[in-house]
């Protein structure tokens, strides 16, 4: 059995979590990191020398990073309705993964941290403003693929979906103003029903 570390809350944890549901393995998750703490301690030094989460132990396999875990767990468990044989195939997956850490993650993090977790230095009217206005650029993009087609790279979800998937989830259910998306809110819908994802993204978002 799998075994996975980190708290349900963080997005990057989600991933991984919907991931091993949809390839069909089971776990344990220990809850780590944030109000766990935890990541301080030598033995979680020891699995994650950065002290970040997740982290996935798969027999004598121990791995960080989020998108390396999302890749591993559709590569090795997932056959090819998860991990496309066609590397040109697997790329148009593997761009909206990349795109999720350096495009639509940032611009919702002001979002999530002023109004959702309300830290301190990051409640300010405007920078919460710029972070919706970030986000909504970002939003468009994706309504603008998925107009095209019923899922990010085709007919059917994969990784690439799992992993927007839960950045998007995240900005449909923070009390911001939004502008209708009706190919992303279909698509959504499509993604929240599939029984690994309802059991990754926990109400409400924290």
């Amino acid at each position: 059995m799998l075994r996975i570390w980190g708290r349900l809350s963080s997005a990057n944890v989600q991933k991984v979590v919907w991931m091993a549901g949809e390839v069909g393995q089971g776990f344990e998750r220990v809850d780590v990191g944030g109000p766990f703490g935890g990541l301080d301690t030598a033995e979680y030094g020891a699995l994650n020398p950065n002290r970040q989460i997740p982290v996935l132990q798969d027999g004598d396999l121990t791995l960080w990073e989020s998108q390396t875990i999302t890749r591993y767990l559709a590569a090795r468990y997932g056959g090819e309705d998860w991990w496309e044989a066609d590397p040109a195939r697997r790329a148009l997956q593997e761009r909206w993964m990349d795109w999720m850490l350096s495009e639509l993650q940032p611009a919702l993090a002001p979002v999530l941290f002023g109004v959702v977790r309300k830290l301190p230095g990051h409640t300010e009217p405007e920078q919460i403003a710029a972070g919706v206005r970030r986000s909504e650029a970002k939003i468009a993009i994706l309504e603008a693929e998925l107009q095209r087609r019923p899922f990010l790279a085709g007919e059917r979800p994969g990784i690439g979906d799992i992993t927007v998937g839960c950045g998007v989830h995240r900005w449909l259910n923070m009390p911001v103003e939004r502008a209708a998306r009706p190919a992303v809110e279909r698509w959504y819908a499509a993604l929240i029903a599939r029984p690994a994802a309802a059991s990754a993204l926990p109400l409400p978002v924290t």
